[in-house]
């Protein structure tokens, strides 16, 4: 094993009274991953979640949920994202679980610490202006004993995080916390002790911060997140950010700076989506740490262990925060460290993992790792289905991704597979989807999927359309029919005119269209954004038409804002409430969803549909009755996203490996 690749990563380094074997933290993102304080199988979940990342040798797992308890009256209801009242180290067992997932990381060789959060600040707020345009819920304006009672909160949250012996405390100065609230120039308009210069409005930070290390003493690391700057015009600048690290690092109470960018709507968000570069942000990380004398960890958009070691070699950071790039892959650093760099998986940055959760109510889950929340009992990474007793033949036919993702974890069980695809690649719609902008880790994921059954001698045959006979003929004891989905046409006057293309004809670069493009946008996910962004890139003049109130109804706060910031700025027109009934050679007519009424839209040159898919289930039909055991799965069942695609492949291959 040789660390020579990264040098800069897998050095240590001591922070506080922490000593990390490596330069890898895991930020906080477990709220997903069973549930700590919940059941004791709940529990388990989360903690051998963590547990995976730490013996892959994350060094700092700082993934403790620590929610102060927010003191509203009682009988008000709280609500929004982070709207807790009791708070998370009040809960009757939460620090006998967090002592056990502190001795479990421990053992595996990390240190762990708890973020104190109040996210949302629900409802009260230090002033009466709101943080984001897009929410006109009013706050209830804190008074001074309001504030002192959650002085009171952070050091009663810091005191219990000690005794649960966790290594240290993040206090949470970013993302819509209230705490931020008070730093920010937008939203603290107080002109009492609390508002006004900064050293008034961090004011509020700096006693709790206070209270926190009056809690823990030395014993415990104390460390701040804080915003390299705010996306609003109204808050504080990179200079800004600047003079928060230089003023946190002067109190004295500081140990560390967890430096990121975003806001939970905007563009960015704080969750970086795909639309953004590797560590797009390390820079302004840097410019803190040439500023201060404190360690500085830089999290937002390190995607690999090569960006994490760029960072770092660059001097923007002493320490990288990684989260969506562990989703993505358990054996993240070991894989790095044995020269195996080829065989991570990459996180596609699609945000799946969030919108699933928050925008769908759907189990949180990795668009391409499976094996999330399955951790448990030392089910971790691949092969993690056992190996089957009585291994069988089975024929994938379809090799998008929910071909692809059953052909790999059959063959990690024993069976012996083979997969067929009539195109001429892998990856079905994925791969068409890939060749549009800031798509290219979609290509990634399909060239590491094909190295992966590479690797793991799968029989893939490409170019190969097979019938009903071609598949009996195979003698397969089991066949999975994952043949995808064919663009939807509506039926609509005029959709067979030669100036209508689909979505993925121009996606893939077999359509000819005119400068005046309309899109019709029948789909509540990224598709009709998706193929809007690249035709403004080419500098088409685009106009999209939703029946919705609003464009991608399934995408979370977290990915919305960076694809429509994106068409803003390239002129993209919208079209609300409005649905296309006719297409003209010259336009088309729209109908309000609510009242009816029609409107002409002349001076169109070419329309183009995203109107989402049709299965095409015709083998499968064809083909029931005719082998021993017949599966249907991915869009060929019903056409969905690449999340549903994978998850759906493991639940197959888990009855597979369970009836072997």
């Amino acid at each position: 094993m040789s660390d020579d690749r990264y040098p800069h990563v897998f050095s240590p380094i001591t922070i506080g009274s922490m000593s990390l074997r490596n330069r890898v933290m895991v930020p906080p993102h477990g709220s997903g991953i069973g549930n700590l304080w919940g059941t004791e199988a709940e529990a388990e979940v989360h903690m051998a979640y963590w547990e995976s990342r730490a013996l892959d040798g994350a060094s700092w797992i700082d993934g403790v949920r620590g929610r102060v308890r927010n003191p509203v009256i009682p009988g008000f209801e709280t609500g929004g994202y982070g709207a807790e009242t009791l708070g998370n180290y009040r809960q009757p067992n939460y620090v006998e679980r967090v002592q056990e997932l502190a001795h479990r990381l421990h053992r595996a060789g990390a240190v762990v610490t708890s973020q104190l959060t109040v996210i949302g600040g629900v409802p009260q707020s230090p002033g009466r202006v709101l943080s984001s345009p897009l929410t006109s819920t009013r706050p209830h304006v804190m008074s001074v004993a309001d504030i002192a009672e959650y002085i009171d909160e952070y050091r009663y949250s810091a005191e219990r995080a000690r005794a649960a012996g966790l290594d240290g405390i993040e206090l949470h100065l970013n993302h819509d916390d209230m705490l931020e609230w008070f730093l920010s120039p937008l939203t603290n308009d107080r002109d009492d002790d609390y508002g006004g210069p900064l050293e008034n409005r961090a004011r509020f930070a700096v006693e709790a911060l206070r209270a926190v290390r009056d809690a823990v003493g030395t014993d415990l690391t104390v460390g701040v997140r804080f915003n390299l700057r705010e996306e609003m015009p109204e808050g504080y600048d990179e200079q800004g950010g600047l003079e928060v690290a230089q003023l946190l690092e002067a109190t004295g109470l500081v140990d560390y700076l967890h430096a990121v960018v975003g806001s939970p709507w905007g563009d960015p968000s704080y969750i970086q989506p795909q639309y953004y570069d590797a560590a797009q942000w390390s820079g302004l990380a840097g410019r803190v740490r040439e500023a201060v004398g404190l360690p500085v960890v830089y999290a937002g958009r390190v995607t690999t262990v090569d960006v994490a070691e760029q960072v770092l070699a660059a001097g923007h950071a002493d320490v990288v925060g990684m989260a969506r790039a562990y989703l993505a892959e358990r054996d993240l650093l070991t894989k790095a460290r044995s020269g195996r760099s080829v065989e991570i998986r990459p996180c596609v940055g699609g945000n799946d993992c969030i919108s699933r959760q928050y925008a769908e109510g759907l189990p949180f889950g990795c668009a391409v790792n499976p094996h999330v929340k399955t951790e448990v009992s030392g089910r971790w990474g691949e092969g993690t289905l056992g190996v089957a007793a009585a291994p069988r033949d089975l024929l994938v036919v379809g090799a998008g991704p929910a071909g692809l993702e059953l052909a790999a974890l059959a063959a990690e069980s024993g069976h012996r597979v083979r997969v067929w695809e009539a195109a001429d690649r892998v990856g079905g719609q994925l791969a068409t989807a890939a060749q549009a902008p800031t798509f290219e880790r979609y290509a990634e994921y399909l060239a590491w999927q094909s190295a992966r059954l590479a690797r793991l001698g799968v029989d893939v045959r490409l170019g190969m359309r097979a019938s009903a006979d071609d598949v009996v003929a195979a003698g397969a004891d089991v066949v999975a029919v994952a043949t995808g989905a064919r663009p939807h046409r509506p039926a609509l006057p005029g959709i067979d005119l030669p100036h209508v293309a689909d979505a993925a004809d121009v996606l893939a670069g077999t359509a000819e269209l005119g400068h005046r493009v309309l899109v019709v946008a029948r789909d509540d996910h990224l598709p009709p954004l998706t193929v809007a962004d690249l035709l403004s890139e080419r500098g088409h003049d685009v106009t999209l038409v939703y029946g919705a109130a609003q464009p991608g109804q399934l995408l979370g706060r977290y990915i919305l804002g960076g694809i429509l910031a994106r068409l803003h700025r390239r002129g993209v027109h919208f079209r609300q409430l409005e649905e296309v009934r006719a297409i003209r050679p010259d336009g088309v007519d729209v109908r309000h969803v609510y009242t009816f009424a029609t409107t002409a839209l002349d001076g169109v040159d070419s329309v183009v549909l995203a109107c989402g898919a049709d299965s095409d289930a015709t083998l499968h039909a064809e083909l029931v009755g005719r082998v021993p055991e017949l599966h249907l799965l991915g869009d060929a069942y019903a056409p969905r996203r690449l999340s549903f695609a994978t998850r759906q492949a493991y639940a197959l291959a888990e009855l597979l490996a369970a009836t072997s």
